[in-house]
């Protein structure tokens, strides 16, 4: 037993103050490894989606430009179940909608809108858009989310409400591109009667600001419809959001979610 002065001690260790590291990885050594890693995180963020009841038929995709050709993104085949991707199921396309790596077919609609975001916003690395039930109704009031909560901070002036292109299927190349247009800044984007889009510096930041700003939606919805809900004032909003709102902390938050995706669906590496 220690006493005040000794080192304090579990089995005999010694706990020493140690600086908390998150965990954030090390950039893969070569372009080989980036793209796996890449493939990796998206067909997990891809069941995570699915799991979280994100799939509505065969809607919804999640994209990842490729690190050594910026001008292509993998993202899911169409038709697929979110649940049942894996890493070889993925498919490379360019910016043209053609497949020039993997034997399945893409969304029409995926290449238009993802191509075009990817190209507008060469900040970006990658992009999600799924029919989620609460971005759906949240769509429709053609309004932005409102700081009302903690986590809507999260998207407090640094998303946009686009209504160009709204409701209507987006096949059309010069849809995508002004649908990019109205989105040239910011995590997120509301796109009137169709649903939620949300962008990162890694698959991971661009899922969880996905699912955050799902669940934000639903939210706002919930408290509208029990009252007015009160605004959390510009200063504390922003301030909230300097905090939570950084690429890092996206990507740390997903962790998580991989965690328990790697330890229940190992096959996703397949």
């Amino acid at each position: 037993m220690s006493t005040d002065t000794e080192p304090r001690q579990i089995d005999g260790v010694p706990l020493t103050p140690k600086e908390t590291s998150l965990g954030f990885p090390e950039r893969p050594a070569t372009v080989a490894e980036e793209r796996l890693a890449r493939k990796q995180k998206l067909a997990g963020a891809l069941r995570i989606f699915g799991r979280l009841g994100f799939g509505e038929g065969v809607a919804g995709h999640i994209t990842v430009r490729d690190p050594e050709f910026p001008d292509h993104f993998w993202v899911n085949p169409f038709g697929m179940s979110f649940r049942h991707v894996r890493v070889s199921d993925l498919i490379l396309v360019n910016h043209d909608g053609d497949v020039v790596y993997g034997s399945k077919p893409v969304n029409r609609a995926a290449f238009v809108i993802h191509a075009a975001v990817h190209q507008a916003r060469p900040d970006i690395v990658a992009a999600a858009h799924s029919h989620s039930v609460y971005g759906k109704a949240f769509s429709s009031l053609g309004i932005p989310l409102d700081p009302i909560t903690q986590d809507a901070c999260i998207f407090y002036e640094d998303h946009t409400v686009i209504t160009a292109q709204g409701g209507a299927v987006v096949f059309e190349v010069e849809a995508g591109r002004e649908l990019a247009a109205n989105f040239p800044t910011g995590k997120a984007a509301i796109h009137q009667n169709h649903g939620l889009f949300t962008v990162g510096e890694s698959v991971d930041e661009a899922a969880f600001w996905f699912i955050s700003m799902e669940r934000s939606c639903q939210a706002q919805l919930a408290a509208m419809a029990a009252g007015t809900p009160k605004l959390i004032p510009h200063e504390m909003a922003t301030y909230t959001r300097t905090q939570t709102a950084f690429p890092a902390a996206g990507w740390f938050s997903f962790q998580p979610l991989w965690q328990e995706i790697c330890r229940t669906d190992p096959e996703l590496f397949d």
